[in-house]
């Protein structure tokens, strides 16, 4: 089983009618995303955070059930859910945030509970930065380090990081008690921009990290341990847009994780290369099949 813990938002997406622009909403959230992502592919889930009991906690909530995710460890919330607007346009979306004193963001340590036996956890997004989640979600994470397979990715959102110094050096922290770092090369670049993918991997991989894993979009993805590097390139298809492609890979890498056994620090320090390409592979096809559909929409198996 794999726990996911983090944010839960409405991404409101732009939908031209007669003229006139309407948004759209769609049930998202990184953390949210990859839990949904990983319930379509049987793998077994739980979603760990707040929602609220407004209409778009609801939608938050049915979706999550709809798509097998357990919501045993959900907390229900009186605050109004976070809404995101998308902009959708050439390179990577951006993101208009309304997220004072909402549901996930008060995500506090009395709502952590026990996670199950064996269980992956995990963590990543904007909910590593606002406040008080961000601090819930650190006391998680130093709490199960070690204990269980711990996956992470940042998801970077620029417009929510007021102190990118501060911010940098409190990832540093948390990169030490992960397991699996997954990251695109747009947020590599804005966090490191004078490191290569490489070095980066390398530097995760000095501090605790067995895997690390680096998205280049159309291009293809990378996969990192200590004895060797593998990439992949993407399978070319027509894009309706890229919203939470990059959480459906995820998904993918945790599902084929699940798939095979491989939930285990030590399974992972020991890939071969063809085996990394095929965890690579399926990962690409799945993000690859969701970009053909707009909105965080992640397939069935």
């Amino acid at each position: 089983m794999i726990v996911v813990a983090g944010e839960a938002l409405v991404d409101l997406t732009p939908h031209e009618v007669a003229s006139v622009t309407a948004y759209v909403p769609h049930p998202g959230g990184s953390p949210y995303n990859v839990a949904v992502g990983l319930g379509r592919l049987r793998v077994p889930v739980a979603f760990l955070g707040r929602l609220s009991t407004d209409r778009f906690g609801r939608l938050l909530r049915s979706h999550l059930h709809d798509s097998g995710v357990a919501l045993d460890l959900v907390a229900s919330a009186d605050e109004p859910t976070t809404l995101a607007f998308v902009h959708v346009g050439e390179g990577e979306p951006e993101y208009s945030f309304y997220a004072e004193q909402t549901a996930d963001r008060l995500l506090s340590d009395e709502h952590l509970g026990a996670l199950p036996d064996g269980a992956g956890l995990h963590l990543g997004s904007i909910s590593l930065v606002l406040e008080p989640a961000a601090s819930t979600i650190e006391n998680l994470l130093r709490r199960e380090s070690r204990r269980r397979l711990i996956t992470f990715d940042p998801n970077i959102r620029p417009g929510l990081i007021a102190d990118p110094s501060s911010y940098r050096r409190r990832l540093a922290g948390w990169l030490e008690h992960v397991d699996v770092v997954k990251i695109s090369e747009a947020d590599l670049a804005w966090l490191h921009p004078s490191r290569s993918p490489a070095e980066a991997a390398a530097a995760w991989l000095d501090s605790g990290a067995v895997l690390v894993l680096v998205t280049s979009g159309t291009r293809g993805a990378e996969a990192y341990t200590a004895a060797r590097s593998v990439f992949v390139p993407s399978r070319q298809v027509a894009v309706a847009d890229t919203v939470g492609a990059g959480d459906a890979f995820t998904a993918g890498v945790l599902a084929h994780l699940h798939d095979h056994g491989w939930l285990r620090r030590e399974a992972l320090a020991d890939l071969s290369h063809e085996q990394l390409q095929a965890l690579l592979g399926d990962a690409n096809e799945i993000a690859a099949d969701t970009c053909t559909r707009p909105g965080a929409d992640p397939p069935w198996r």
